[in-house]
């Protein structure tokens, strides 16, 4: 039997290994589901998921060389999303400490920032930059004073 990419078919799990299970089909064809191919979350163990034996609804990914590819997870319908739900690392900045008011929604502003002209921006990078070179010289100076000659 000739399998078309996309069709839906069951079949009979036959072995599982680390990699992904064989699925033996209708007409005693095998072919591959993927790891990646089971489920939508993380698969660490296949045998979480699959037993020997278990028949599974799978789907048609590819056909290539003789071989058939086949995934469980796009005959399932997808996962739903929740909206405007902040992952857990957003409410923390990067040292690891919580960020202030992370958990508050951000208030948008009516106004437009304000534009700045080259000579303004370039005035506070010099600043900005001057002040952190000379505090990286104060360390390096506080440094090299102290060393034993």
């Amino acid at each position: 039997m000739e399998y078309t990419v996309g069709s839906v078919v069951e079949g009979r799990v036959k072995s599982l290994t680390k990699f992904g299970a064989f699925v033996t089909l209708a007409d005693g064809a095998t072919g591959m589901v993927h790891i990646s191919e089971v489920a939508y979350t993380y698969v660490n163990d296949i045998a979480e998921h699959l037993k020997e034996g278990d028949v599974v609804k799978v789907m048609v990914i590819s056909t290539e060389n003789g071989k058939i590819n086949l995934s469980i997870k796009r005959t399932l319908p997808p996962p739903q999303r929740q909206q405007n739900a902040q992952s857990p690392r957003q409410n923390f900045n990067r040292s690891g400490a919580p960020r202030p008011n992370a958990d508050r929604p951000r208030q948008e502003t009516s106004a437009q920032p304000q534009q700045k002209s080259f000579d303004d921006m370039l005035k506070a990078f010099m600043t900005e930059s001057d002040s952190k070179i000379s505090s990286v010289k104060q360390y390096s100076d506080h440094k090299t004073k102290t060393r034993r000659r």
